[in-house]
């Protein structure tokens, strides 16, 4: 019988914290809790569990079996825990470690707040694979691809890392990445053929990425896009690519994986 591809993973506890940049705050986490997670690599996402302020632990209906999602919407708010949509930026199943990385956000929303007070001991549940072919993982590039195109913002910098580390040798690829500040900047793994531009917008005007990607040309080659970040700006360079570039819809992944002025919660019940 086939494993469920999902389950819960309860009080997982915060090994380490790492300031990566002004950007990217990297927390692991590990112990015995994550026994069985198995990470798909690339931009495998996961459901990650908050514990509102005084609580020890995130509070999740799980006894409830599959009905959990509507008896945790249906909790006072002060009550359920925070649930946050991340990226498993890297799993090191001999070590028993997982490494997410978080986006300091200005508005101080509680994932952020959290992220900025989380010490070793802290403990989060994680809804997460338990088998790494499984349908979070949404890079997924055809056999004839010719070349890989990658767009991201901070928040799918950890995504687009993994991507990139997860590239064969002789992958063509172009990526373009937007950050906040230029010490956002880093040098980035990967033993693909790629050629990486970074944008700094200094928290004015985003958007810098667009104007490349259209000013760019592009390889001849059959491409396949990923394109991931704040949402209105994922969807201009989606009808980009397909309407100017006759890229097929087909060859074009694409994630929303944020959008400016709402909650995650508001984009949940949107």
């Amino acid at each position: 019988m086939r494993a469920q591809p999902f389950r819960f993973f309860e009080n997982v506890p915060v090994l380490r914290t790492e300031l990566l940049s002004p950007s990217q705050l990297r927390i692991v986490f590990g112990g015995a809790a994550l026994a069985g997670f198995a990470s798909g690599g690339r931009d495998q996402s996961l459901s990650l569990f908050l514990p509102q302020p005084g609580q020890s632990k995130p509070w999740i209906p799980i006894d409830a079996g599959d009905n959990w999602f509507a008896e945790w919407r249906a909790t006072d708010l002060a009550v359920r825990s925070v649930m946050r949509a991340y990226t498993a930026r890297e799993h090191r199943p001999e070590t028993g470690e997982l490494d997410i990385d978080f986006v300091p956000h200005a508005d101080g929303g509680p994932a952020s707040r959290w992220a900025a007070q989380a010490q070793p001991g802290h403990r989060v549940t994680i809804l997460g694979p338990s088998d790494g072919d499984n349908r979070s993982v949404a890079f997924r590039p055809p056999r004839d691809a010719g070349c890989v195109l990658i767009a991201a913002d901070e928040t799918a910098l950890p995504a687009a890392s993994s991507i990139l580390e997860s590239l064969p040798a002789g992958t063509v690829a172009k990526v373009w990445i937007e950050v906040p500040h230029k010490s956002d900047r880093r040098e980035l793994r990967t033993k693909a053929d790629a050629e990486i531009t970074w944008l700094v917008h200094d928290d004015r005007e985003r958007g810098q990425i667009v104007r490349a990607i259209q000013a760019a040309a592009l390889p001849q080659h059959r491409p396949y896009a990923w394109i991931a970040g704040e949402s209105s700006v994922v969807r201009t360079l989606r009808r980009h690519l397909v309407t100017d570039r006759h890229i097929p819809k087909a060859d074009i992944t694409f994630r929303g994986y944020w959008r400016l002025g709402a909650s995650e919660d508001e984009l949940r019940n949107a």
